[in-house]
This record gives structure tokens, C-alpha cells and sequence, in this order.
């Protein structure tokens, strides 16, 4: 019996299984491909590159190594005739010092004296010096902590019978046994060599330093409410930036149950300050990644000449649009939804990241050429823009005439794309918006790259201590500030420091008002 005849004459439950069947089929087909994907994202991750630059093939003229081995012997190149010479040998003054590999300004010398075992048995007037040979050696004792020692004399007024002795130097916290150059460091240590507490406790234990990891977790969040102050001016400078860069990374703080700890997250915050110093940036605890939290942290009050940046999470879409300002969005969020797909569209995938690595290009040479303001709006509208119209025209092609099931990463690729298409067009015609936020992605490095080491932290209080210290860490390292020298002056400063002012503490105007003349601890001035 023919296939045809056997449908005919096929019960109508067959069909029904049949097209169960099929159905059946195409969603395993889908899994299948979901699965080849996710297998070759983490091979990436095992074997692959980790950063996001591209590694193009080499020229096919271009040999690999050891390929001319075992062969024929490659033909000898020409000889050249050059002129014969001898090089003179430059003379070098005895006096001349090797150049150092540290800053002696900053780091302590301790001089040895090596003696000279040929004048062990000849006195003094049988030779002469006449010069020195240094030789400097990096060393490390087993903790650099001090104690300081103040002593204050107690005296008895003959003619009075009065009792007189000097106060105490004042701490930074009041009644503290933490000198400010301990307190630098135990932050220094913590969020910027991401050191957690316990390790620099046993590092203190080892020094012969009995303190409870209690102790230096206090120490920690008293520094950290001194300094509050100071970021919360930070954050009303970048609410009056006209160009904000905003995201979000999750972190685990609080207890949620037993064994269990609350998701959270940091929202990084990065203003364009009109001095041309780098910006500002803030980091914001918050408990979720509700929409209201963006809200609560720019405001509801800005100007209408604001410009957003992000990545593509829909929540700044919809601050943007219910205030009325300009959203840009991030061109390096959109090239990674091509990397995904290029295992399985690897023709389309080259494609696109040419493309977008064009507009890289142009940028390069913005910043080479040293362009700013109209001459940079300029640039990018000659250069930058017909390779946007052209990038989005190849993508409504790629949709269009590709057989593209809506699963593919290239097609969930594309249409994430072309959805933003004004968004991520928005920085060719403002100078001042970036090409995307990589910039407050590597301010925001110090959070992942912490959780690696302390992890999570134990309550809301500690991730508002977090946020707080990392605002300041990071800001300096934008300013090119050291962070330690900024900490040991601003902690003594700030309780003489008025509070209408406090603006002038913040990392950018601090640089300009005080590094010159920083306020030093007492182990410095005895070091001096």
C-alpha cells in the first residue's frame, strides 16, 4: 500500500502523534543547538582568549614556526657590503648612579657596608679611597607594621604644685589605638589588593599584633561612615553632569536564611566632568535591580540636555523615556552578542565584528589626531556615521534573506541591534558620549575581582562600606592620585573640614586644593 493511501485511510489519532512528532523533533533540534553553543562558549572559556580583542589569522605567506626545519636549505640572502668601523666604547663617570629600580623618595634604605678583606691587615694610611660601587637589593621583613610610642612628660610645678603633662596626639577615631597610617592600609590592603580581613589578621598575629578580626572589621566601617560625607558630594556633582554612564553587578550581602545570604547589587555611577579630568565615579548599594533605584540615584529633576549611557538593560530605557532625555547605549554590549554566535555563523559573525571594529578604528584616530568638541562631531558624522547606516543596513539584509531560526544567537544578535539602532547612534553626534562603557566597566573590575578573594559580604552595612571605600579607591586611580596618601590626609582633615565644603575632599578637587601639601601621619614625619 502506498504511502498516500495509508494517510488517507490513517486513523485521525495518527496525525495528531504525527504532528507531536514533528513538533517533538524541532524543539530537540533547538535544544541540540542551544547545547553546541553553550559547549563552545565554554570552551572559549577553558582554551579561548579572555579578552575581547580580536586575533586575526595570520597572512598565508606567513610561515609557522619550525616550517623551513628538515627541509631544504633556504637560499642564502645577498651579502652587503658595509663599511668597516669600530665603535668607540662610551665612557662612563664613576660618579654616575645605576638608574634605580624604586622610588628612594618613598621607599626606606637601610646602608650596609660591605668590608674589604685586602685591607684587614693594613692600616689606615696605607691606602686611600677614592670612590664607591653601589649595588641595591630588593628586601622585605615579615610585616611593616610600627608602634608609636608617645611619650608625654609628666612635671610638677615647683612654685604651684600644679601638674602638668601634655594631651595625647588625637587619633582619627576617637579613643582608637589605630594610628591613620594603619587605617590607609588596612583599606588600601582590603579594596584595592583585595586582601580580606582574616589574612591581614594572620599576617598581624605573625607580626606579634594581637587584635581580633572583630577589631579591624570596626575599624573598617568607622573609616568608611567618616568618609560618607565625601561621596555623597561626588554623587550631587555627577547628578549635574550632563553626560552619566550607569551599570549595575550583582553581590551578595545579608542573611536570607540559614546558610542562605540576600543578591543585592553595586550600581556604578560615572559622571563627565566639565574640567576634562576623567570623571567621577560613585558606587551605590542597593537591594535589587528594581527600576526605582535608577530613579533614587540620578534623580527625577535633570536637565533635558542629559545623556544616559548603558548597557542594554531595559530600565535605563525606561528612566530615559519617562524624563525625556537622550539614552545612548553601549556598541561593546552589541559586539558581544555577535562573539556568542560565532560558533555556529561564523561567516556573519567576521562580518559584523569587521564592521564594528571599524568604528573602533575611527576612534583610535579621534584620539591619536587629539580631536574634541566640534572637530570630534565633526570627524565621527565624515567617518563614523555611513559605517552605522551601513552596519545596520547589512543586519536588515542578514534578517531578511538568511534562513535564520529565532533561537540562532546571530538572529537574537541582529534584532538586538537594530532595536537600539538610535540608541548606539546617539554618540556620533555628541562629542562628549562615549562609544560605549568599557571605561565604567574597568572601574567596575575591582567588585568581581574582590568577590574572587572576600567573596560576599556578611551584611547591608558592610556592602555600604564597600561601596563607600571603592568610590574614593577608584576615583583616585581615575585622578592619578595614590589612594594611601589621599586617605591618610583626608581621614585627619575631614573632622576640621568645614561641611558646606566638604566638596572640595573629593578625589578630583582634593587634587587641586591639597596633594601639594598632603597631611602626613607621625611614622611619616619620623621616617623624614
Amino acid at each position: 500500500m502506498s504511502s498516500l493511501a495509508l494517510a488517507t485511510t490513517a486513523p485521525p489519532e495518527w496525525a495528531a502523534e504525527r504532528a507531536n512528532l514533528h513538533r517533538r523533533i524541532g524543539e530537540l533540534e533547538q535544544y541540540a543547538q542551544r547545547l553546541e553553543q553553550r559547549l563552545a562558549w565554554f570552551e572559549r572559556q577553558l582554551f579561548g582568549e579572555k579578552s575581547e580583542r580580536r586575533h586575526l589569522a595570520p597572512p598565508p605567506e606567513q610561515l609557522a614556526l619550525g616550517a623551513g626545519l628538515g627541509g631544504a636549505e633556504p637560499a642564502a640572502a645577498p651579502a652587503q657590503a658595509v663599511a668597516a668601523h669600530q665603535r668607540r666604547r662610551r665612557a662612563r663617570a664613576e660618579s654616575e648612579e645605576p638608574t634605580l629600580f624604586f622610588d628612594p623618595a618613598r621607599v626606606p634604605v637601610e646602608t650596609i657596608v660591605v668590608p674589604n678583606p685586602a685591607l684587614a691587615e693594613l692600616p689606615a694610611e696605607a691606602y686611600t679611597v677614592i670612590g664607591e660601587k653601589v649595588t641595591h637589593r630588593l628586601a622585605q621583613r615579615p610585616g611593616s607594621y610600627v608602634a608609636l610610642k608617645y611619650v608625654r612628660p609628666l612635671v610638677k610645678l615647683k612654685e604651684s604644685a600644679a601638674l602638668s603633662c601634655p594631651s595625647a596626639p588625637p587619633a582619627v577615631l576617637e579613643g582608637g589605638r589605630a594610628d591613620v597610617s594603619f587605617l590607609a592600609g588596612l583599606v588600601i590592603d582590603k579594596f584595592l589588593y583585595h586582601l580580606p580581613l582574616y589574612r591581614q589578621h594572620q599576617r598581624l598575629t605573625a607580626a606579634g599584633i594581637t587584635v581580633t578580626r572583630q577589631w579591624l572589621t570596626q575599624q573598617v566601617l568607622a573609616v568608611a561612615l567618616l568618609l560618607a560625607p565625601i561621596v555623597a558630594a561626588m554623587l550631587e556633582e555627577i547628578r549635574a553632569c550632563r553626560v552619566k554612564a550607569m551599570d549595575e553587578t550583582p553581590i551578595k550581602a545579608g542573611r536570607k536564611g540559614k546558610g542562605q545570604l540576600k543578591t543585592g547589587y553595586f550600581w556604578p555611577i560615572w559622571g563627565d566632568t566639565d574640567d576634562g579630568g576623567g570623571g567621577d565615579i560613585v558606587f551605590l548599594f542597593r537591594p535589587s535591580r528594581a527600576a526605582i533605584h535608577v530613579r533614587e540615584a540620578l534623580g527625577e529633576r535633570v536637565d533635558k540636555a542629559m545623556v544616559l549611557l548603558s548597557d542594554g538593560y531595559r530600565v535605563y530605557a525606561q528612566y530615559a523615556e519617562a524624563l525625556g532625555i537622550a539614552l545612548a547605549q553601549c556598541w561593546a554590549h552589541t559586539r558581544r552578542g555577535f562573539e556568542r554566535a560565532k560558533d555556529l555563523e561564523p561567516e556573519a559573525v567576521t562580518e559584523a565584528l569587521e564592521r564594528i571594529g571599524a568604528l573602533y578604528a575611527i576612534e583610535a584616530e579621534i584620539r591619536d589626531q587629539g580631536l574634541a568638541g566640534a572637530a570630534k562631531r565633526e570627524y565621527r558624522l565624515a567617518h563614523a556615521k555611513p559605517l552605522v547606516e551601513a552596519f545596520f543596513a547589512w543586519a536588515e539584509r542578514q534578517l531578511t534573506h538568511a534562513a535564520l531560526l529565532p533561537s540562532n544567537p546571530l538572529t537574537k544578535a541582529l534584532h538586538y541591534a537594530l532595536e537600539r539602532r538610535e540608541a548606539l547612534s546617539v554618540y556620533l553626534s555628541d562629542p562628549d558620549v562615549p562609544i560605549d562603557t568599557n571605561h565604567l566597566e574597568r572601574a567596575l573590575r575591582p567588585i568581581p575581582l574582590g568577590r574572587r578573594n572576600w567573596l560576599f559580604c556578611w551584611s547591608e552595612v558592610g556592602a555600604e562600606a564597600v561601596a563607600t571605600l571603592q568610590s574614593l579607591i577608584v576615583t583616585c586611580r581615575l585622578h592619578d592620585i595614590d589612594p594611601y596618601d589621599y586617605l591618610v590626609d583626608v581621614l585627619q582633615r575631614i573632622d576640621r573640614h568645614p561641611a558646606s565644603e566638604v566638596y572640595l575632599l573629593t578625589p578630583r578637587r582634593w587634587k587641586h586644593h591639597f596633594a601639594a601639601h598632603p597631611l602626613r601621619s607621625d611614622l611619616h614625619r619620623l621616617n623624614g
